[in-house]
């Protein structure tokens, strides 16, 4: 085993275009995974884990394994750490036996909330029948950073509320019994019924109406209203500003500084839609240049990004 200089991504799902626009100098892809790795020596100048968005996962250290039996590739991974993700883009029957000859996997779906694993969870795939590309270190804690909850098919009148569990997971953070959340966007509802379920107090803001059964919930009040026309201080200090809404990035990233320059909101998660099939990046680098922001594509987002922003000492 060896260990090769650069990165490999793994593009968020249906997003491949996105993410070879932004790592045009590739090496090789396979599936969708976009190696920017070499194997020449190492030079003064390493290649280093850059800032994309467009991953659901994100190989740090890759290494090349030369083998010559399935049973070798398995003690080898095993030799490493645990956990191993395959991911298959050809050679799908020696992968999966490589991979049945690995400790099994959590793949059950998760109850909310719930800690993310610490362990680290490496990923690998087949270059030829002998030659395996694999990271012990990535930057997802699921496999190939894909995960699912156990749903509650009931309760919320959307499937929406999945991203904002996610983005909570990854805050490492989430609302207390008595906070204060603003719902930007909110119909019809899904993130409203996620944070009152988390006991939290919500405003929650749109032109249309919420579904009845979460505008009935304890600690929900309901503004029909633009949430972008109202001012900060039109509703006062919160504890966390939330935002589904479909809006150009720009008018997002406005209205979220028109907040942060009123100091009336302490922790963020914003939803960053793309408007047609193009990537705003521009205004992505700007919630990424503002400081303590994390921008990831959740798994269960679509053509948008989240950007989540907690309060120092929230964590």
């Amino acid at each position: 085993m060896h260990f090769v200089q650069g990165t490999a991504y793994l593009a968020a799902w249906g997003f491949l275009d996105h993410l070879l626009d932004e790592v045009p100098e590739h090496s090789r892809i396979d599936g969708d995974l976009v190696g920017c790795w070499s194997t020449d020596p190492p030079s003064d100048a390493p290649i280093g884990i850059k800032q994309v968005y467009w991953t659901r996962n994100v190989w740090e250290e890759p290494f090349l394994l030369e083998f010559d039996s399935i049973s070798q590739a398995a003690k080898a991974l095993r030799g490493i750490q645990r956990n191993w993700a395959p991911y298959p883009t050809q050679l799908h029957r020696r992968t999966a036996l490589i991979a049945e000859a690995l400790p099994p996997l959590p793949l059950k779906p998760k109850a909310f909330p719930f800690v993310i694993p610490a362990a680290p969870m490496g990923s690998f795939t087949l270059l030829d029948e002998h030659m395996l590309l694999g990271s012990a270190a990535c930057s997802s804690p699921f496999p190939n950073g894909e995960f699912s909850f156990v749903e509650d098919k009931a309760g919320p009148p959307s499937r929406a509320y999945r991203k904002l569990w996610e983005a909570l997971l990854h805050a490492g953070a989430m609302p207390g019994p008595g906070e204060l959340c603003v719902d930007a966007g909110a119909s019809p509802g899904g993130w409203t019924w996620a944070l009152a379920g988390l006991g939290a107090r919500v405003v929650a803001i749109d032109r249309a109406p919420l579904a009845e059964s979460v505008a009935a919930l304890p600690g929900v009040s309901f503004i029909r209203h633009d949430a972008f026309t109202l001012r900060p201080a039109d509703i006062g200090p919160v504890d966390w500003l939330c935002s589904d809404v479909i809006c150009y990035p720009e008018a997002l990233f406005d209205w979220v500084s028109a907040w942060r320059e009123s100091g009336l909101a302490r922790n963020f998660i914003c939803t960053i839609k793309m408007q047609g099939p193009h990537f705003d990046k521009s205004t992505t680098d700007k919630f990424a240049a503002i400081p303590g922001s994390k921008i990831i594509h959740l798994w269960h987002n679509r053509h948008e990004l989240t950007w989540i922003n907690v309060a120092a000492g929230e964590h």
